[in-house]
């Protein structure tokens, strides 16, 4: 068993090799290395919000099951919408970002970061809406822009959820439902491919109870 460095409470191993994970209970941010605990400092509390996706919502995808281990928050000068990392029992892991009842479920494509205007974005480069951009044969095009600050995170991450770290994020979307996702921070930039669902696409079990909203049969 684990514990928190700082109250002592048990922290869940998700069987998942992500080096950050947050205290529940008091909201220390913990660096694991093996048995090793490491308290990092405190995150924000997530701000409260109707989503039905929790830690611990399992998804099943292409014949693999996920379960959401962590969330990142992140607000822009139009809202805010989570960030959710699935984990399979084979290692395999996906984004899932959430926005106004929609779901785009994606992984990482570092070879998308090679094109030139992958890299004219990694340098500073603008995007705006309607450009467009080809991968793997299929057009996308830029359907938002924000400029994004992280409000909190919880549960297991690979990196630390502080409040206040800024990025760029853009959004593409191809006619087919197909999306991608280019985001850059002072750390760099990173290209993620992936698909928009609806949640009943995704199979979930172990949703949130939400006040005034039954889960359907489908999804328990």
């Amino acid at each position: 068993m684990i514990n928190c460095p700082s109250c002592g409470a048990a922290l869940p191993v998700r069987g998942l090799s992500a080096p950050y994970t947050t205290c529940s209970h008091c909201q220390t941010l913990i660096l694991r290395q093996g048995q090793a605990v490491e308290e990092i400092g405190k995150v924000a509390v997530v701000p409260e919000d109707v989503s039905p996706v929790r830690i611990g919502t399992r998804f099943h995808v292409g014949g693999v099951d996920f379960v959401a281990a962590g969330r990142v928050r992140w607000g822009w000068s139009g809202g805010s919408w989570n960030e959710w990392l699935l984990y399979a029992a084979d290692g395999q892991t996906r984004w899932l970002g959430e926005a106004m009842g929609m779901y785009m479920l994606t992984a990482e494509r570092a070879d998308v970061m090679t094109s030139s205007l992958a890299r004219d974005f990694a340098g500073g480069g603008e995007l705006v809406p309607g450009q467009t951009f080809v991968v793997d044969g299929a057009e996308y095009a830029v359907s938002d822009v924000k400029q994004a600050e992280c409000l909190g995170g919880e549960g297991d991450l690979p990196f630390p959820p502080r409040t206040g770290w800024a990025m760029t994020n853009v959004d593409f979307r191809t006619t087919g439902g197909a999306a991608l996702s280019l985001q850059r921070d002072g750390q760099g930039a990173s290209a993620w491919l992936g698909t928009w669902h609806e949640l009943a696409d995704l199979a979930p079990r172990a949703l949130a109870e939400i006040e005034g909203w039954t889960v359907p049969e489908a999804m328990q």
